[in-house]
């Protein structure tokens, strides 16, 4: 978009601001909610089947409830975020719930946090500064109708119909053939969906931020065409994230997501919103290299946090002793007992196509 006048550019820094702290703070309740759900999940595991098994006991378990309450606190976070800054400086920051959920795992889940696991969320920290520092100065749009003709350029019409297209390939030909064995399938459309979803949310989010403030948007088509964009957008976007991560290590699955999403992400903002028109060179430099360390440290810390041995020690837990009755000739059977070969409760097998 194009550059505030000089008098606005204090509001902008302060909208920038407002926009940092809720994304910080929204990191802050996700990473809060995955312990406390965690937590739950276990205590509801004690006393039936697990979720990972098929259980649903955890319905039935408060304190899984107040950790979806927290998660819920934080995506509203997330969501006001968008209205007052760029999807440039709000979504890297969403790395920052790694760090509070890795941190507390280790006092309250006894989930070690190794030296390098430190120097993860060290790095995370520096790069979410960097980013914040170099942050550009967005202007609002006035309307939705104005957020339309954003959304309606041929550069972002592109990037629009190039991901849905990267999508419908990966969902209709590569999800039923390669879907369980490369990861990159199920998370590839998590991220291009939700570079989408991202900017849909955006508008919906400025829409409700200028409604409030007595400039109705509720009349435009656009507003409720946006709307519905954005909860397409995250039904797929869940249901295919769900996929990835009941089929593939979350710690693997996480830093390849966020990899992908977030420069996806900031490729669709910055084309639709033009976040980095009238920035210098060395700024926009400085926003890359923060994200990129955010990114290094964020598959540090995950690299090396230990996995949950309760969800080893049921997948792996020694499977009860298997008797076979196989049907054979009581000369043959005790030549083999007289040898010792086979205990006295095995028949040698005469046919072996045969098993009871």
């Amino acid at each position: 978009m194009t550059p505030a006048p000089p008098n606005a550019a204090g509001d902008l820094f302060a909208a920038n601001l407002t926009g940092a702290l809720l994304a910080v703070a929204s990191s802050a309740f996700i990473g809060v909610s995955f312990i406390v759900k965690k937590k739950g999940l276990r205590r509801a595991g004690a006393a039936g089947a697990r979720a990972g098994v098929g259980g649903y006991g955890y319905l039935m378990e408060p304190l899984w409830w107040a950790g979806m309450v927290t998660m819920l606190i934080g995506e509203i976070a997330n969501f006001v975020a968008y209205m007052f800054a760029p999807a440039v400086l709000v979504t890297p920051l969403g790395a920052l719930s790694i760090i509070v959920s890795a941190v507390l795992a280790h006092f309250t889940l006894n989930e070690k946090l190794q030296r390098m696991g430190v120097l993860g969320c060290v790095l995370c920290i520096v790069g979410s500064t960097v980013i914040i520092l170099h942050a550009p100065e967005e202007e609002t749009p006035s309307s939705v109708a104005q957020i339309w003709h954003l959304a309606t350029q041929p550069a972002f019409l592109c990037y629009a119909a190039s991901a849905l297209a990267i999508s419908l390939i990966l969902m209709l030909h590569c999800a039923p053939r390669y879907g369980q064995t490369n990861i990159a399938v199920y998370v590839g459309i998590c991220s291009v969906i939700g570079s989408l979803t991202v900017m849909s949310i955006k508008a919906v989010g400025i829409a409700i931020k200028l409604t409030i403030e007595g400039i109705n948007q509720a009349g435009y088509f656009q507003t409720w065409l946006f709307a519905t964009v954005s909860a397409t957008c995250i039904i797929v976007q869940l249901v295919y994230l769900n996929k990835a991560l009941d089929t593939f290590n979350t710690a693997v699955v996480s830093p390849i997501y966020y990899a992908m999403f977030t420069s996806l992400t900031i490729l669709a903002s910055a084309i639709m919103f033009k976040d980095w028109y009238g920035q210098s060179i060395s700024s926009i430099a400085s926003e890359i290299c923060g994200f990129l360390t955010v990114l290094t440290g964020t598959v540090v810390l995950h690299s090396t946090r230990e996995h949950d041995p309760t969800l080893s020690s049921d997948l792996y837990a020694p499977l009860p002793p298997i008797y076979w009755h196989i049907q054979g000739s009581s000369e043959t059977g005790g030549k083999q007992k007289q040898d010792g070969l086979l205990s006295g409760d095995f028949i040698t097998v005469v046919r072996q196509d045969y098993f009871v």
